[in-house]
């Protein structure tokens, strides 16, 4: 008959975790820039090396990492989704808050609304050219909330 004794797995350190949230005034539709405020809360966390896992607390906007070098990338990408999900057309029928209110859902829907990013070194591992943003789907400002949770050591 074998026996088998405790043996632990890793000799690492104990995974640690930080939870936060980061709050986005948008000046309505539009790619609006985070990595500085994430930048910030993982330089607070006091983590070197792991991942921040984002999550966007809204129904009308979204999460995305993508160029951050070029401004006429963030408008064909809004060019794209206007032809995508128009405002005000006549397929939907949810417009409670408006002739953009329906396309913002589907907007959502169709990009993200959780991103996961490594860190090492207490920095973001983005690309020379990425950035990471929220997307604003609706016309009007909002205030909008991004939940953060870091796992690491």
């Amino acid at each position: 008959m074998a026996s088998h004794a405790a043996v632990p797995l890793s000799t690492a350190p104990a995974l640690r975790q930080h939870h936060d949230a980061i709050v986005v005034d948008t000046r309505g539709r539009g790619l609006h820039p985070i990595a500085p405020a994430l930048a910030a809360v993982l330089a607070a966390s006091g983590l070197r090396d792991g991942v921040a896992h984002l999550w966007c607390m809204h129904t009308s906007c979204s999460l995305v990492a993508g160029e951050n070098a070029d401004p006429e990338v963030q408008a064909d990408l809004e060019r794209f989704f206007a032809r995508l999900a128009r405002d005000g057309d006549p397929l939907f029928r949810h417009d409670a808050e408006g002739p953009d209110d329906m396309p913002a859902h589907v907007r959502s829907m169709l990009t993200a609304t959780s991103l996961s990013i490594p860190f090492a070194a207490g920095r973001l591992a983005l690309g020379t050219w990425q950035g990471v943003f929220l997307w604003e789907h609706r016309h009007a400002p909002h205030r909008r909330r991004v939940a953060l949770a870091l796992f690491g050591g």
